[in-house]
This record gives C-alpha cells, sequence and structure tokens, in this order.
C-alpha cells in the first residue's frame, strides 16, 4: 500500500486526487525548504564551533601553570572572604569596610602573609576583610590584626594557625578544586544575602 498525500506540504490545503503539492506551492515550498536546510547547517556550523571552543578551553586550561592557577584560586579566595566580611567592620582598625571604589573598597588581608606561610594562603582563619589603608599602606598593622582575630576566631584557633608551619606545595588539581569551591562558596553567599 502507497502512502498518498492529502493535504499540500506547503499551504495544507487538501489535494486533489493525483497532486503532491500545488502548482502555486512548489516554488515558496522550495524556498522554504531551501531555507530550512540553510538554518539547520547554521546551526550544525554553531555545534561544532562550540564543540571547538570548549576543546580550545579545555586544552589551554590543561596547560596552565601552577603560577597562574594560584592566581586565579586567589582570586576567588580573596573575593569569597569579601563577601564573607564585607559586613564587618576591619580586622585591624575596626573602621567600617567600604565595598565601593576601584578594585572593591577593601582588601583581603592575609594574617600571616602569603609569601611567608604559603600554606596558609587560602585558609580562612588566615584572611579577613582589611581596609586598603591598613593592608597597604601599613603592612597588615598585624598586633593590631592579632588582637582583631582573638575575638573573631578565638585564642585556640588563633595559636592553632600560629603554630601551622607545615610545608605544602600546591597540585594543579588541588588550585582547580580550591578555585571551583570558593566560586561556589561566594555565589552561594550571594544568594542568601540577595
Amino acid at each position: 500500500m502507497t502512502f498518498r498525500r492529502t493535504r499540500c506540504p506547503h499551504c495544507k490545503a487538501k489535494l486533489e486526487a493525483g497532486q503532491r503539492i500545488h502548482p502555486d506551492c512548489i516554488e515558496p515550498w522550495a524556498e522554504a525548504q531551501a531555507a530550512k536546510k540553510e538554518r539547520e547547517e547554521a546551526k550544525r556550523v554553531r555545534a561544532a564551533a562550540k564543540v571547538e571552543r570548549a576543546e580550545t578551553k579545555r586544552r589551554k586550561e590543561a596547560t596552565k601553570s601552577i603560577n597562574e592557577l594560584t592566581r586565579e584560586a586567589q582570586k576567588e579566595f580573596n573575593a569569597y572572604i569579601r563577601v564573607r566580611d564585607e559586613r564587618q567592620p576591619c580586622i585591624s582598625c575596626g573602621q567600617a569596610l567600604d565595598s565601593g571604589g576601584v578594585g572593591g573598597g577593601f582588601d583581603c588581608g592575609h594574617y600571616r602573609s602569603t609569601g611567608a606561610a604559603k600554606h596558609l594562603r587560602f585558609h580562612p582563619d588566615n584572611a579577613h576583610g582589611q581596609c586598603k589603608h591598613c593592608n597597604r599602606w601599613l603592612s597588615g598593622r598585624v598586633a593590631d590584626y592579632r588582637i582583631g582575630l582573638l575575638g573573631r576566631i578565638g585564642e585556640e584557633r588563633l595559636l592553632q594557625l600560629e603554630a601551622n608551619n607545615e610545608v605544602h606545595k600546591w597540585t594543579k588539581d588541588e588550585l582547580r578544586a580550591i578555585k571551583a569551591e570558593y566560586r561556589a562558596k561566594t555565589n552561594e553567599l550571594k544568594k542568601e544575602r540577595a
């Protein structure tokens, strides 16, 4: 049994016996089919380009150095600390932290510097919101920072932080995980506060 088309594929009106398309519909239908093929081809090209971009991004990510990954992870960690502490005063001087300004109104200041204690650079007890004046021009005001830390994390955790002298070399996978973890934590905190 053969299939017999009863409606015109273009205008959807009834066909007479033996017709497959209305004569007036042939040209517009052919144009519509050509346009459909063009759209499908463009969609296929966009999908292939998307796959190529993803592959390029994956290859680029795989070739990043430890230094590049450390910078990226530090950026996400610092952003988290800024969001976490935006409603707190400066850990050193107690002034209200200004969340505006170029590059954010305040810094993510480290109690034990990232140069002296690289293993603590991503430790949340070691980093707090600090006004730019204290962090950049007064070398972090470490003595005042310590007093502020006593109030925020307590003596036991402060002493653990000060006694922590382990050596740790970050791997690429650890740095990628830290970057993803703190990006997610930052987004979660922003959602909670919105």
